[in-house]
Order: structure tokens, then sequence, then C-alpha cells
């Protein structure tokens, strides 16, 4: 996915959406007419991948459903935590409104740049670990937004792990400097007791050593578990030639990559925490609400998703039970 991605100084061009409008309106006192002030949201996102892109993409209806004409400037910091900083500062010098952070690496720079622009955040796994917020229903003063972990949904799916598949061994491939990676792993580790089951790590920095990570594990690990783990997940193709030519199980942290290829994954749709952190963020532009005053909110509506073909490509029989228990996709 990283080459398929624009430039830096492309998005900035090319990727901001100017849409003319206001959220308020303010009068020319010298002739009387009403003059519309234009909203600026400042939306940094670490990476492109189709589930931050759905988020984002949430997050811009819902805006616009809230009734808010918005001018958007979108920065995609290629997985560089350097470009992510300053992406943050500039929106700072240049002003905006609200900063919409996707991912976490994006909003730990927005935190760290400014604690009076608004900052709203989606696809951030653990908001309290990564010291974004006391606790999610303690924002902090200009943060608040919607996590991309649902309680249940790492639990659940090494459950179904350990209860469908005889292989005991689970491959993990994940970025050790994104601190929602780290949290991910320590979740899975603490589902692993009680059962049969037990890791085998590899770690990367960049998307490009995501292939051959993989590589490292074969003849180690039974069976693929990618978290959502923002540089891997854009280079899931990697991972999906691995598990196909082994026919090795894969299974991933969230739908979006489940359709892209991965076997199995419990999850929810990324529009719909992109859709809330726009509810949040209108109501903050609005001047209802302070970031404050907005509890960090957890996905809804889990569920275990099925790709057939990629059954077939791994060698996986679809069990009957399943049918009832998942959503089967092609």
């Amino acid at each position: 996915m990283l080459g398929k991605m624009k430039s830096l100084a492309a998005i900035s061009v090319a990727g901001a959406l100017f849409l003319s409008g206001c959220g308020s309106s303010e009068t020319d006192s010298a002739n009387g007419d009403s003059k519309e002030k234009t909203i600026k949201v400042g939306v940094t996102q670490i990476v492109e991948h189709p589930s931050l892109d759905a988020a984002l993409e949430g997050f811009q209806k819902a805006l616009e459903e809230e009734g808010l004409e918005v001018e958007y400037n979108v920065q995609i910091a290629q997985g560089d935590q350097n470009n992510n900083q300053s992406i943050a500062n500039n929106f700072v010098g240049d002003k905006v409104d609200l900063i919409f952070a996707n991912s976490t690496p994006s909003a730990l720079s927005a935190l760290n740049a400014t604690k009076e622009i608004p900052i709203v955040f989606t696809s951030v796994t653990d908001p309290v670990g990564a010291e974004l917020v006391k606790a999610m229903d303690q924002p902090g003063e200009n943060i608040t937004g919607t996590t991309d972990t649902h309680p249940d949904a790492i639990p659940n799916m090494v459950q179904f792990m350990n209860e469908n598949f005889s292989g005991k061994t689970v491959g993990v491939i994940y970025n050790s400097g994104e601190q929602n990676s780290i949290a991910q792993i320590d979740l899975v580790k603490d589902a692993l007791k009680g059962t049969d089951l037990k890791l085998a790590e590899a770690t990367v920095s960049t998307s490009s050593e995501v292939k051959q990570a993989a590589e490292s594990l074969i003849g180690k690990a039974d069976m693929f578990y990618i978290i959502t783990d923002n540089t891997v997940v854009s280079a899931l193709e990697s991972v999906i030639q691995v598990a196909n030519d082994e026919d090795l199980p894969l299974f991933v942290g969230e739908l979006d990559s489940v359709k892209r290829g991965g076997f199995a994954g419990y999850g929810f749709d990324y529009s719909d925490i992109g859709y809330e952190a726009g509810v949040m963020a209108a109501q903050i532009l609005k001047g209802e609400k302070k970031a404050s005053e907005l509890p960090v909110q957890y996905p809804q509506n889990l569920k275990l998703l099925i790709n057939q073909t990629a059954a077939k490509e791994m060698g996986i029989e679809i069990k009957d039970e399943w049918k009832e228990l998942a959503e089967l996709v092609d």
C-alpha cells in the first residue's frame, strides 16, 4: 500500500478538500451583509490504508450531515514520525479550528503540538495507555475521540483459533515502535492464557520489511494473526502472499483486511468509528460541547467476517457451524 501513497507535498495540495461555506456567520458592520466564516479542519493520518481511509470518509460524512461545510487540509505522514510532528505543528501555525487525528501516532503528535486547539481522534487502540486521556470517561482538556479496540475482539479471535484449528503457534508481525501495537500484543498474550496456543513474534520498523518478517515465520508459525498495526496493514498483501503460498490461515484485526484477502477477523467498520468521531467534532465546532465533556467511545457492532476465497487459497475448509457464527464474503 505504501507504493500507492501520495507524497507529502502532493497530499498538501491535491489531497486537500476545499469546500466553501461555513459553520457560523458574521455580520459586516459596514453594509450589514452576512459574511460566512469558513471552518478549517486539519486532518493528520499516519499512512494510507483502507481502514484509515474509511475512518476519514466516515468523519467527513458526519460533518456534512451535521450541516457543516468545512475546508479540509488532509496530510499523510507516510509512516514517518518526523513528518507526523511537522504536520501537527503546521496545523497549529495555520490556526485550524480542529485537528482530526487518524491513528495513535497522529494523535500523539497533535497533542504534543497544542493544548488549545480541539483534537478529535479515531483509529486509536489504547487512548489511556498512550496517555492521550486519563481514562475513557476522562478525556483531556482539548482531546477526545473514538477507539478502534472492542474489548471482545481479540479474546474472541483467539478463542476461535484455539477451538477450530489444530496449529499451536500463532505468528504475529508488528511495529514495536507503535504504542497501539504493543498494547494489542499484550492483549493477545493475555487472551492466550488458558489455551494451548503460543506466540512467534517478528517485528518491523517499515512496511518494506513486512514480507521478510512474514517469511521469517515460515516453519515457526502454524497461522498468522495481524493486529491493527498501521505499518503491517499498509503492506498486508505481502503477508497474504506468504499465507497463500504456505497454506497458513491468516487472521486479521479488522474487517477491511478480511476483504483484502485475510481469512477471518472479528471487527467493525472503520467508517463507523470515523463517523462517531465526526459527530463529536461537530458538537465541538458548533460550541455545544468541549472536548473535555465528551467521553472516548468504543466501537459498536462487533462481528466475525470470513473470506471464502481466502479460505480456498489457504487450504481451509469452511465448517457448517461457521456459517451461523460469521458473515461470509468472497
